[in-house]
């Protein structure tokens, strides 16, 4: 049986400012009205003799990988397995390889990236199967792109000596200049490196002992230690930080000799940056790709994006305009490589632009900011049907709830009240409160607060049912 795992612990910087540190790409519907994640998972639905689907994500995501499987129903027949800090993908399929094991002890991996677009999932299922063979022979199975051009924002397989469905891996190389590239291309037999493998659990486990042995006891302990979260599988943090930090590629598949390359011609891209995105989509009769309200006039080969307000370009060529309700990005298209610059220089003058959005997603749900000053600020909060924030209290501000849309349960003090649309209430500084959504719908309010320090740090929870302190 294959056991998928998804590696969704990315942070999405390239496609920056659409994707951010606490909502990156994975999770945006860049394409088409799904997710990229939830792409990927439907592409896991349609594989033949799949078992207990594996996500491995950070902390920071766990609710919005949740969600998402909640969403396509596979929650209940999921683990996801939260990594306690970042230690690259060799350690984290290693948590994906002792989890599966407990399930089948002949468990083959499909190790798949949750943000990559693959347009022919036929294509892509017929290339599994050929893996999955490989797989069972004892074989560390890598896809490789079949290239259509000499790429240099990927790295390459260079294929020896075919073994029916699949050829030996001869050598790993790094990114390439363009004409190096063009060499690479002419020979037929180099491949893009998808970051895509298959094995069985067992024998991943086996060459990663060779290469890394400390990877394996620190990756093993920290699966035996590890405890239950709601939906969650919490690593054990000590053991798992104790763990050398490595790729797949560096830790195993550049050093076994049992690597194998598996073609995959079926409309791939890792969605590396705002160039690749313009790849992927229908451009019309002027090269341009437009999502959202644009106006163009004598616009040429060019990304436009508008999430929030009207865009209108004239007399531009090759550029990539990104525009969102707090950031407006605008790059000559061959630089768009270099935003992960402009997103350092942010870090470095410690704003926030990075990491959120202004519209910012919780467990239950989401908030917007509308306006601030210095003792007030108003937000638009979305509740899930269901859902309800943490028991909490705040030492510096008041706030006033007025429901727009949909009916909240709010718990103020020691009294219960219920609130339907245009009903408003307050919670005076200091007084236990929470907010619930016992309906069936969205539920909607504005949210006025005052007082003299309006942080989101402000939050005393005493009973929250996500597990958040």
């Amino acid at each position: 049986m294959i056991t998928p795992v998804i590696l969704s612990g990315g942070s999405g910087t390239r496609l920056w400012p659409l994707s951010r540190e606490a909502y990156p790409k994975q999770f945006i519907n860049l394409v088409n009205n799904n997710s990229l994640l939830g792409d990927t998972v439907e592409r896991v639905e349609a594989l033949d003799d799949v078992q207990h689907l594996i996500v491995v994500s950070n902390e920071d995501h766990r609710f919005m990988v949740a969600g998402c499987l909640q969403k396509h129903d596979h929650l209940s027949n999921s683990s996801i397995i939260l990594e306690p800090v970042g230690r690259n993908t060799a350690p984290a399929i290693a948590l994906a390889a002792y989890k599966a094991i407990e399930v089948d002890a002949d468990a083959v991996l499909l190790i798949m990236p949750a943000d990559h677009v693959i347009k022919e999932d036929a294509l892509f299922s017929e290339a599994v199967k050929k893996g999955k063979k490989a797989a069972l022979e004892g074989k560390l199975a890598t896809f490789g792109i079949v290239p259509d051009s000499p790429h240099t924002g990927y790295g390459y397989i260079k294929s020896g000596d075919q073994q029916g469905e699949w050829a030996v891996v001869d050598q790993f190389v790094e990114k390439p200049d363009e004409a190096t590239a063009k060499d690479y291309i002419d020979t037929g037999k180099y491949y893009w490196n998808s970051g895509m493998f298959m094995f069985r659990a067992d024998r991943y486990l086996e060459e990663l002992e060779k290469f890394q042995p400390e990877m394996v006891i620190n990756c093993k302990a920290a699966i035996e230690k590890s405890t239950i979260d709601l939906d969650f599988v919490r690593v054990d943090e000590k053991s798992f930080s104790a763990s050398p930090n490595d790729s797949i590629d560096y830790a195993v598949m550049e050093k076994t000799d049992s690597a194998v390359v598996v073609p995959l011609d079926a409309g791939w891209s890792d969605v590396g940056s705002w160039s690749a995105l313009w790849e992927i989509h229908q451009q019309d009769q002027n090269g341009n790709v437009c999502k959202g309200d644009v106006i163009m006039e004598d616009v040429k080969n060019s990304y436009i994006h508008s999430e929030s307000r009207l865009v209108a370009a004239i007399g531009v060529d090759d550029h990539v305009i990104v525009e969102t309700d707090d950031v407006i990005l605008v790059a000559d298209k061959s630089r768009v490589q270099d935003v992960k610059r402009l997103v350092a220089q942010i870090k470095q003058q410690d704003r926030h632009e990075h990491r959120f959005h202004k519209k910012v997603h919780r467990p239950w749900g989401s908030y917007e900011g509308i306006t601030n000053s210095d003792r007030f600020q108003v937000k638009r909060i979305m509740v899930n049907p269901g859902s309800k924030l943490s028991l909490q209290k705040h030492h510096h501000r008041s706030e006033h709830w007025i429901v727009v849309e949909g009916t909240a349960l709010v718990t103020r003090g020691t009294e219960e009240i219920l609130l339907t649309e245009d009903q408003s209430t307050y919670i005076p500084l200091g007084t236990i409160h929470r907010l619930e959504n016992p309906g069936v719908i969205p539920l909607e309010i504005i949210e006025v607060q005052t007082g003299s320090y309006l942080g989101e740090d402000d939050i005393v929870r005493l009973e929250d049912n996500y597990g958040r302190s």
